[in-house]
């Protein structure tokens, strides 16, 4: 059991550095796309916010990508077993139950699912601040504006 805990905390590490990084990197471009003017500020809006989600869906997928390294590193899934599905399903605490870690390995699994709902929930946390920053930049509810949201 503790070597399932210590791989379980050094993988969600990286997934928690990656997110820093990603965290970091998002709100700078946010806030240098805020300050340029825009003439049409309801698009500028959709699209901070769409490029926001695709960034963080990519390092969502990245960070699933590092769960599936960790389990063929530590055999830890049956050998049949795609291991950037049972990553996906653990990540996302979806849960088909149709694979399942190695009896040896069992902690892995909701170790996974609890770093996945703590970097989704600091998704959503970026997301509003984003969407906040870029408001508050930008004079989306300027009374009389035609482009006003």
């Amino acid at each position: 059991m503790p070597l399932q805990l210590l791989v379980g905390a050094f993988v969600s590490s990286l997934n928690i550095a990656i997110h820093a990084v990603i965290t970091v990197l998002t709100i700078r471009t946010a806030r240098m796309t805020a300050l340029k003017p825009a003439t049409h500020p309801w698009r500028h809006l959709v699209g901070v916010m769409m490029a926001t989600s695709l960034v963080l869906m990519t390092a969502h997928t990245a960070e699933v990508f590092v769960w599936s390294v960790a389990y063929a590193v530590a055999n830890a899934a049956p050998d049949d077993a795609n291991l950037i599905y049972f990553s996906f399903v653990n990540y996302t605490t979806l849960g088909y139950g149709d694979v399942t870690p190695l009896a040896k390995w069992r902690l892995l699994g909701p170790m996974t699912a609890m770093n996945g709902v703590l970097m989704f929930g600091w998704s959503t946390a970026l997301m509003f601040e984003v969407l906040r920053k870029t408001i508050a930049q930008q004079a989306y509810f300027a009374p009389g504006e035609p482009d006003a949201l």
